[in-house]
């Protein structure tokens, strides 16, 4: 099950509808067309068009034609569009997403599913009230009976489609522009990947070595002459969080793609996360993922059933943004330059015009506009680099399920500071890169503890001193102590409730430290371990009684806090010290010396928390040189490109003699050419 907040269908309604590419069309409000009787083309027309002065509807018009032309404004740097196929609408820079995944499971569920749902639930509402009672509320096997008998059958429909003869073609004129797109970045000699192929992938003279598709039915692929492979697979049977439910699809990362497509899918994905993440394992690092699909309205009565909830409700501009979401919450910074692009044909409708009546009274076209929504996989690390940690790290968190992308920006920082601080702790390192596989384990418990006053940063910290621990593996044992320490279940009666009886007066924070120190010494199959963890609970009242008499003013928080920190590191450390040899060694403490372990114990968090705020702040002028750096280099690109000098060539990696177009043009032209151009 997806992790959602409170609210989550208000979560998803807010990012989209306050997302600036999401604002509602400008609308003048009241303002229309008023007509008493039938236009006649002659001056006598009672349209109340006719009573406002042209003074006034001048400006008005006016006004309504900058805000479409400012919504029109690609939200692109110039010089990145400049590198790009044309019709780049949303830049690399431009996306801005929320903290956890913001769509609730009923988004995607298609909308043929949700119809007879409703109308089995009205159904027996009716029923119930006609035979005198009051509807009932489903048990959970009744809820779950009622929807498994109306999920959708993904394979069983397609292959209807196909039986039937039901065709989806793009436009003409949409299909050309989608053919340039793709070979304006795919090259002859590419192994490239269809999902959800047809019979027309749209590739033009593009000549790829290796062409599998995969879709629901084979009868469509086979009409496709560009597929030398073809795969039946259902796109929508998928393990949640994880991929698509296929062995054969599996299979296909042996020998991974240069490229993925997907042409007019997305719209019928009830599990795209996973299908991304499916994609990202089957992408050579540097390939890329091709996301089209056309307006809606092109194929709002088209496959109507298939179509998911999201993808009715919401409009073209929202549908890129949210294509693009995909790419953010499937595998995060494991996709990189994410962009949107508009190619519609020119006899394409403006998808700006919204509700305004005067503004579709004046623009015509057709329902063929086009977008592609596209993101690069890169490289992930196999191990962390000594050079920068944070990075290896958080590349590594990829693809861990559970842990949404708040999570990982709490968690990777405090791992990357506990990880450059050890470097002469090889154990505790070592754990680090081999534990991170367990972050999804830890968080599955952790997330529980989300309605309690639990913070997120609380659970980060935890998680990254469960990962460093030497001893931590994720057992079972382990599992179930961190569970019973939580109270996420019946705590047993021989540890973690006398533990919890005499910490109760401890703040949450050192709480938390202690729990992440003690679960990594069960399951150990030692006896000296277990041996030790006896001690250590029977030892906290003892403890505390000598703490109080030598210093008897001290508070009782302050008395656990020190009390539980002797013992764990002495007692619950195999090979330190017996019960006996700490008693003795406690009994001959000094008041001072109790006072002085009890404050440099204080001042640890203070040092920690300070050593974060560091790193963060490190970190973050790095990150701002290297922004700097990049504009400089782009400014210097800027001005080769204007004055026709050289520059590097990504695509060629030489460096190129430029020639502005526009500026041959400007020295070509005769000296009227000129001054007409600047009036």
């Amino acid at each position: 099950m997806y992790r959602t907040c409170f609210l989550i269908s208000t979560v998803a309604w807010v990012w989209l509808s306050t997302t600036e590419a999401f604002a509602p069309n400008s609308r003048l409000q009241g303002f229309g067309v008023v007509s008493n009787g039938h236009h006649d083309g002659s001056s006598s027309s009672s349209s109340a068009l006719h009573v406002l002065p042209p003074m006034i509807i001048g400006p008005m018009i006016k006004k309504m034609r900058e805000k479409d032309a400012e919504k029109r404004m690609p939200m692109a740097d110039p010089n990145e569009a400049k590198a790009e196929a044309p019709g780049l609408r949303v830049g690399t820079g431009a996306w801005k997403w929320p903290a956890v995944w913001p769509y609730e499971e009923s988004f995607f569920m298609p909308s043929g599913q949700a119809d007879a749902l409703a109308q089995k639930r009205n159904m027996d509402s009716m029923q119930s009230l006609l035979s005198g009672g009051m509807p009932s509320v489903p048990d959970v096997d009744e809820a779950t009976k009622e929807a498994d008998e109306s999920k959708f059958k993904s394979l069983e429909y397609w292959e209807q489609q196909s039986k039937n003869n039901a065709d989806f073609e793009l436009d003409p004129d949409a299909a050309a522009k989608l053919t340039q797109h793709y070979e304006f970045y795919l090259r002859d000699g590419m192994s490239i990947l269809e999902l959800g192929a047809g019979k027309n992938s749209y590739l033009g003279s593009i000549k790829p070595s290796r062409h599998v598709g995969v879709a629901a039915t084979l009868s469509e692929m086979e009409d496709n002459p560009s597929l030398t492979e073809r795969m039946v697979v259902d796109l929508n049977n998928v393990v949640p969080e994880r991929d698509i439910d296929s062995d054969e699809l599996r299979k296909l990362a042996t020998e991974p793609f240069d490229a993925i497509i997907m042409n007019n899918v997305i719209a019928f994905l009830t599990g795209p996360r996973e299908v991304y993440r499916s994609a990202w394992y089957l992408l050579k690092p540097g390939g890329s993922m091709f996301v089209s699909f056309p307006s809606a309205s092109a194929t709002k009565d088209i496959y109507t059933d298939a179509q998911t909830n999201i993808w009715r409700q919401y409009n073209d501009d929202q549908h890129m943004w949210i294509a693009g979401s995909f790419f953010e919450f499937s595998a995060g910074d494991g996709w990189q330059n994410l962009k949107g692009f508009d190619i519609s044909p020119d006899s394409a409708k403006d998808m700006d015009v919204g509700g305004n009546p005067l503004m579709k009274a004046f623009k015509q076209g057709k329902d063929n506009n086009m977008f592609v929504v596209q993101a690069t996989k890169a490289a992930q690390q196999d191990s962390i680099s000594e050079e920068d940690p944070e990075q290896s790290i958080k590349s590594l968190t990829w693809m861990l399920t559970v842990l949404e992308s708040r999570d990982k920006q709490l968690v990777v920082p405090r791992l990357a500071r506990i990880y450059e601080s050890t470097a002469d702790r090889p154990e505790v390192r070592e754990a680090i890169e081999r534990n991170i596989e367990h972050l999804p384990e830890i968080y599955s418990a952790l997330i529980k503890m989300d309605q309690f006053a639990f913070t997120f940063s609380m659970q980060a910290q935890m998680a990254a001193d469960l990962v460093a621990d030497p001893d931590f593996c994720a057992s079972e044992e382990q599992m179930l102590a961190m569970k019973e320490g939580l109270g996420l279940r019946k705590p047993s009666e021989a540890f973690w409730l006398p533990v919890g009886q005499n910490t109760a007066q401890m703040t949450i924070q050192d709480k938390i430290s202690l729990l992440a120190y003690i679960v990594p010494r069960f399951g150990s199959g030692n006896p000296e371990q277990e041996e030790a963890l006896q001690a250590f609970v029977t030892g906290l009242k003892p403890t505390y009684a000598v703490i109080r008499s030598k210093c008897p003013d001290l508070s009782e928080p302050d008395i656990q806090l020190l009390g539980t920190e002797l013992l764990a590191s002495e007692v619950l450390t195999v090979g330190r010290s017996s019960r006996k040899e700490f008693a003795l060694w406690l009994d001959s403490l000094s008041d001072q010396r109790i006072r002085q372990m009890l404050a440099a114990r204080k001042s640890m968090a203070d040092q920690a928390a300070e050593a974060l705020t560091e790193y963060k702040q490190n970190k973050e002028a790095q990150v701002a040189a290297r922004t700097e750096y990049k504009k400089i280099m782009d400014e210097q690109i800027a001005t080769a490109r204007n004055e026709r000098s050289l520059y590097f060539n990504p695509r060629t990696r030489k460096l190129e003699v430029f020639k502005n177009p526009n500026a041959e043009k400007e020295k070509n032209k005769n000296p009227l050419q000129k001054l007409l151009s600047r009036d």
